[in-house]
């Protein structure tokens, strides 16, 4: 197969070659080594990549990947990064309006009829950035010998792969994990790999947050080797029964081998402490299934994040260890009861925040850092929630969230603001993906890569199917997908609110945006179906985010009303050197020649973007504190 330029206009085209989605599980080749979290089966590719910028494809260097091709003008570009912070293109912050308005007429392929592909669109663009990135490497000796796959951890936004000069595959889905297999075109010695990034594709349309819109490898990326045994998917789904004292773990273990499928899997469940409470042996195959039974189970939740130990080892037919799987547990139970929403038998209340991934020296390239830095101010200021918005964000994130009890609205990468909504009024006549059937099968691989990678993840409350998208069959059918794969989490989904037709099909929770604590109430003393939740609310824009007390005293009166995510926690901006001065100073939308920007609107954050708090984090950490 060869790569191909109109994939970039077809919605239909979003993953040639990956590999499925699958859990965010690590392998290590030793039981030490899973210790220490430090696997010989993984080589990371970060650091410094060959790098060309195009302004357009038309530009590109084409052929580029071929291993005689001369790249002697190529640049040095750091991976991870975004293009555009190292110097090239154009920054841009846009809150609900696409780059392009204003500039090009376009209309979502298919949107304006079913014989109406818009060809040409992105594939022709004379604005479409292209990024072609290079490295050589050659396999440490652990991956030697392997099939070995590769796993881009976010490139933005459509990304075709090659290695020595054969074409791999191609993504779109910019914040979830790519994998591919290189087995095949591995060869001894150096070898080298390829990436053309497109900055934009049709799935642009489906990627209009409110943020800074970059492009480029701006995630991890890395080599993992998979042993003659290999787990290639782990489905962990504890249970706690009605009385809140024994947990069940129910396992799946899908599995692969170079060659013959034979040997033995032992699997261990430990406690806190490292003590042992469970081990079975079994006969490997290539789906594997096991259960066992926890009394006097020690619950998960975010004051006492509890987590138990499960470790999967696979050995050969000769009982050699080959490879090593560990993985947190968490037993919670999470229901609507009596139309609340219970975890562990109490009511839930969300202290949250919305949470873009943001550095203002690296953007949405955050470090380990960053993170643990904004789980020490959760800590402080008595939020025990947080929504992914509106992307499902570095799996390192969920790890955290499990470990210090964070509630998470684990959000799904869609918003298509700009397609239904125009100069700030409902017009949905292009909307996508509403009803379309040739975008509906790209939004479910969204949802598919959401869950399958995060599935196992105690801290997440809730599959939210993406911000602002209107509503229609497209996004029924995946609130559909989420509860046949997973009837122990809740789904989310706002703009339900938009298309009351679709109130019975999409969510389990009544969610608005910005809704005023009269209107709120009003819904809870109206006879309400759904549990009420404010997935954006208290906008902390300039000096804003008074009154807060109007909403936490819903808390107390409506038992249905179960707080909510406050938009949102860190300010987008940006280090810069001043022109005038020469000193280091924050700049947002509009401070680039950026045009057309929504400007300021990006700094609405509790916090400054040097993660500095602003005065109103002292109004969220007194009300929070009332009903932490």
């Amino acid at each position: 197969m060869q790569a191909d330029l109109t994939w970039l206009d077809d919605p239909q085209t979003f993953r040639i070659n990956q590999l499925p989605a699958h859990s965010d599980h690590r392998g290590y080749a030793t039981v030490a080594e899973a210790q220490s979290g430090q696997s010989s089966l993984v080589q990371s590719l970060d650091g410094n990549w060959d790098f060309q910028f195009a302004v357009d494809p038309q530009h590109r260097p084409v052929g580029f990947y071929q291993p005689d091709y001369d790249r002697s003008d190529f640049d040095q570009l750091t991976v991870p990064g975004h293009i555009e912070l190292a110097g090239y293109g154009q920054i841009q912050y846009i809150n609900t309006a696409y780059p392009w308005e204003g500039k090009h007429y376009r209309r979502p392929a298919y949107s304006m009829g079913a014989d109406q592909p818009a060809r040409g669109m992105f594939s022709e663009d004379p604005e479409n950035t292209v990024g072609a990135y290079v490295k050589r490497f050659t396999l440490q000796p652990a991956l030697q010998n392997q099939r070995v796959s590769i796993e881009f951890d976010g490139v933005e936004q459509a990304v075709y792969l090659w290695l020595n000069g054969h074409f791999v595959g191609y993504a779109e889905d910019s914040f979830s994990r790519s994998e591919f297999d290189l087995t095949r075109y591995l060869q001894p010695g150096e070898n080298l790999l390829a990436v053309e990034v497109f900055k934009h594709s049709t799935a642009a349309f489906l990627e209009d947050q409110d943020m800074f819109r970059f492009s480029g490898i701006f995630r991890s990326v890395r080599l993992v080797a998979k042993p003659a045994l290999h787990l290639e998917d782990l489905t962990i789904r504890p249970t706690v029964d009605v009385g809140l004292t024994t947990g069940t773990l129910n396992l799946r273990l899908q599995l692969s081998a170079a060659q013959q499928l034979a040997g033995t899997a032992v699997i261990t469940l430990q406690d806190a402490a490292g003590q042992p409470l469970w081990t079975t042996e079994r006969a490997v195959a290539t789906t594997l299934t096991a259960t066992t039974t926890i009394p006097h189970v020690h619950l998960w939740q975010h004051h006492d994040p509890y987590l138990y130990h499960l470790q999967v080892c696979l050995h050969n037919v000769a009982g050699d260890l080959v490879e090593v799987i560990p993985y947190p547990v968490g037993f919670r139970r999470l229901e609507i009861k009596n139309k609340v929403i219970m975890l562990n038998g109490q009511r839930l209340i969300l202290n949250g925040v919305n949470r873009h991934e943001w550095d203002a020296h690296r953007g949405r390239a955050v470090t380990t850092a960053d993170m643990q830095r904004d789980l020490e101010i959760f800590k402080t200021n008595h939020i025990n929630a947080v929504r992914t918005c509106h992307y499902p964000d570095q799996p390192v994130w969920y790890d955290l969230c499990d470990q210090h009890g964070i509630y998470m609205m684990a959000e799904n990468n869609l918003e298509t603001h700009g397609t239904w909504q125009k100069m700030g009024a409902v017009e949905p006549s292009y909307n996508v993906p509403g009803d379309l059937p040739q975008w509906q099968l790209a939004v479910l691989d969204r949802a598919k890569s959401n869950y399958e990678m995060f599935k196992n993840h105690p801290a997440i409350l809730f599959w939210s199917l993406g911000n602002e998208s209107y509503a229609g069959e497209d996004l029924a059918a995946m609130d559909a997908y989420y509860h046949h794969v997973d009837p122990t989490r809740l789904t989310h989904y706002e703009g339900v609110f938009q298309n009351r037709a679709y109130a019975d099909r999409i969510s389990d929770v009544e969610s608005r945006m910005y809704n005023p604590p009269r209107e709120i109430e009003k819904y809870l003393q109206n006879s309400p179906t759904k549990p009420f939740l404010d997935c954006e609310y208290m906008h902390d824009m300039g000096n804003s985010l008074g009154g807060m007390t109007s909403y936490t005293d819903l808390i107390d009166r409506y038992p249905m009303y179960q707080g909510g995510f406050i938009w949102d926690f860190i300010d987008q901006a940006l280090w810069v050197k001043d022109e005038v001065t020469g000193q280091p100073v924050l700049r947002y939308g509009g401070d680039f020649d950026d045009r057309h920007s929504d400007y300021e609107f990006s700094g609405d954050g509790l916090l400054f973007a040097d993660r500095t708090p602003k005065p109103a984090l002292q109004e969220v950490r007194y009300e929070y504190g009332q009903h932490d």
